[in-house]
């Protein structure tokens, strides 16, 4: 009988949540559809994504005429780093290839992996997988004094299901404990990504027309 109602409380909870965060999500799609300004949308993509996650990092890569992600906004709370956007201070990371020198699909990356594949890449801990190469993560962190844990990979698309850009959030927390953990797994997630993806899309087909 325990178990039945820890089990109905858990529920409970998880339904309640969905509802929360969807009342903050439908705004967020409106507040997107509006945006003209191009900077501030990519810019309003992450702070709202990190919001809803309770994130405390994050960065948006579109993707580049030459298959690359070029990095448009990088994001951090703890260590007060606000690059792209509106900020005018320039992204200063290098771009990630989708393909190596021989042509062949850049896996290593999580971000470009993402990119390919159009799979959402969740991990629980930076440190601990050894499923991407996070080489990179980790000299950031050792550089900073930083410590990357959880991260949340999302690919945005067009209309056509084509991969346009990334979403990466970083380190999310609990919003009782303030203890970090993995980043959830829900429709809350899923309509994240396709508020932001139909955002984006939007405006670049709204910006090609003009350039018509």
């Amino acid at each position: 009988l325990g178990r039945v109602f820890d089990q109905m409380a858990r529920e409970v909870s998880t339904r309640d949540r969905r509802l929360n965060l969807l009342r903050v999500i439908i705004p967020m799609g409106v507040a997107l559809s509006a945006e003209k300004d191009f900077s501030r949308l990519l810019e309003t993509i992450v702070i709202e994504a990190e919001n809803i996650t309770n994130a405390d990092a994050g960065s948006l890569y579109l993707l580049t005429d030459d298959k690359t992600l070029k990095f448009m906004i990088i994001r951090n709370q703890t260590l007060n780093i606000a690059l792209g956007g509106t900020t005018g201070k320039e992204t200063t990371f290098n771009s990630v290839p989708l393909y190596d020198e021989q042509g062949h699909p850049n896996h290593k990356h999580i971000a470009s992996y993402c990119a390919l594949t159009g799979e959402n890449i969740s991990l629980e801990d930076a440190y601990t997988t050894t499923r991407f190469d996070l080489s990179g993560t980790r000299a950031f962190d050792a550089q900073t004094g930083y410590h990357s844990r959880s991260i949340l990979t999302m690919p945005l698309k067009d209309t056509s299901n084509n991969v346009i850009g990334v979403l990466q959030l970083l380190n999310a927390k609990d919003p009782k404990t303030n203890e970090w953990v993995p980043f959830p797994e829900d429709e809350v997630v899923d309509s994240l990504a396709l508020i932001t993806s139909a955002a984006l899309s939007a405006y670049i087909r709204e910006e090609a027309l003009r350039n018509e």
